[in-house]
Formats: structure tokens, sequence, C-alpha cells
């Protein structure tokens, strides 16, 4: 019952900034565990970076490490990912995604409940 629309996609240069927003409905966001995954062109859809509920226990993919920062802001019961120095093989459709749990302090990217439709970053000058 929860839907999860991306936002915030675009053309960007190298070294550029962006940040996605993913706005839920239909539940309460604190209530999942979060992630956001990428696909590029011809390949296989990847998890990027993960947090808990409690927002506590976080983990990011080593090629986005110190340029990725994953949040969320339950108050408006959105998350959102915010990428700096963007690289041209950051180029993918970015998809946000929850999982339903009970547990406050895990994440991961397997047996998500509820997709966003995802949105394109293009790196490129």
């Amino acid at each position: 019952q929860l839907q999860l629309v991306e936002s915030g996609g675009g053309l960007v240069q190298p070294g550029g900034s962006l940040r996605l927003s993913c706005a839920a409905s239909g539940g309460t966001l604190e209530n999942y565990a979060i992630a956001w995954f990428r696909q590029a062109p011809g390949m296989e859809r990847e998890g990027v970076s993960c947090m808990s509920r409690s927002d506590g226990k976080t983990d990011i993919k080593d090629s986005v490490k110190g340029r990725f920062t994953i949040s969320r802001d339950n108050a408006v019961n959105t998350m959102y990912l915010h990428m700096n120095n963007l690289k041209p093989e950051d180029t993918a459709v970015y998809y946000c995604a929850a999982d339903f749990t009970f547990e406050i302090n895990t994440c991961g990217y397997t047996g998500m409940d509820y997709w966003g439709k995802g949105t394109l970053v293009t790196v490129s000058p």
C-alpha cells in the first residue's frame, strides 16, 4: 500500500551535485528500512546505499563512498540521496525502495517490499 515517487534527476556535468528525493504516501516511512538502487544501460540493478529504521545503521557502496549520502526526513515522509562529485559512471536510473520491518537497526538490498518507478541521472559534459 506504500507508494514511492522519485524526483530530482536530470543532466549534470562531471563534478556537479544533485539531490534525489523519494516521497512516500499510503504509509509511514519510519516503519521501513530504506535503500537506493541504480541501473545503468545494459547493466543489472545494483544497491547504492541503505539505511535502517533508526538511521543508526547505514551501508554505502565503495564506488560512491565519500560522495553520496542517504538520509530521511520522517516529518515529511521523504527519503533523499545527496550526490556530490558526480562522475560519468554514475549515469543510471535511480530507484528508491522500502522494506517493511520490525527490526530497527538493520538494512540491506534484498526483500524490498515497495519500489519507485525511477528517475534518470545523466552525468555528461
